[in-house]
């Protein structure tokens, strides 16, 4: 398995050939996905081989943008059947990123360690203090893409509901990202309650 290899293709691909209007599922999402994947790896005590499987998918699992915007996962996934066994990777090996890439389209907990990770990893942001960063570029991006036309207190409104539910998955991840996320929740919905009436 020629891990880094494989990385450098698919980090030059997102870099050379996403769409402009990616704004939110840029090389910098994926880039933060892979680093909170190698960082919960450490702390959930993942083993090396399983570790580099799941960095793997980290930095496949949006390269299905790169053809399809709705069904990028299973665009993903043909990527990786496609261009993985030229790294050295087997086909077991590619089932199971398969399927972790998978996972990141029903975020739901899982007994597999593995796609609990990714799935905390992939929404890694919303315990983070660069939350608000993103989440707008992710309104921009949804607004370019036609997929709605919330304005933006609608849009925190929802943020605000999302963050409030959301609970992840890993050890780790809610000892790292558990506080911020309800702390994030909370200064949208202060934000929310001082808006004018006609705007909201």
């Amino acid at each position: 398995m020629e891990f880094y290899r494989a990385k450098q293709y698919i980090i030059y691909r997102l870099h050379t050939e996403l769409d402009p209007k990616m704004v939110y599922h840029d090389l910098e999402h994926t880039l933060n996905v892979y680093h909170a994947a190698k960082e919960l790896c450490r702390l959930e005590n993942v083993d090396k081989h399983s570790t580099l499987l799941l960095l793997t998918a980290a930095l496949y699992h949006d390269s299905g943008m790169l053809i399809d915007y709705e069904n990028h996962e299973e665009e993903s996934v043909r990527i990786c059947e496609k261009e993985l066994p030229k790294f050295g990777y087997t086909e077991e090996e590619i089932k199971t990123i398969a399927r972790l890439i998978r996972k990141t389209k029903r975020l739901e907990k899982a007994d597999c360690i593995l796609e609990n990770i990714i799935c905390d990893a992939d929404l890694d942001y919303l315990g983070r203090d660069y939350f608000f960063i993103r989440s707008t570029k992710l309104h921009y991006e949804w607004k370019l893409m036609g997929k709605h036309n919330y304005n933006l207190v609608e849009w925190l409104k929802i943020q605000a509901e999302f963050l409030e539910k959301h609970k992840f998955y890993t050890k780790s991840a809610r000892k790292i990202g558990g506080k911020t996320t309800q702390r994030m929740a909370k200064e949208i919905r202060d934000l929310y309650k001082i808006c004018p009436d006609n705007i909201r």
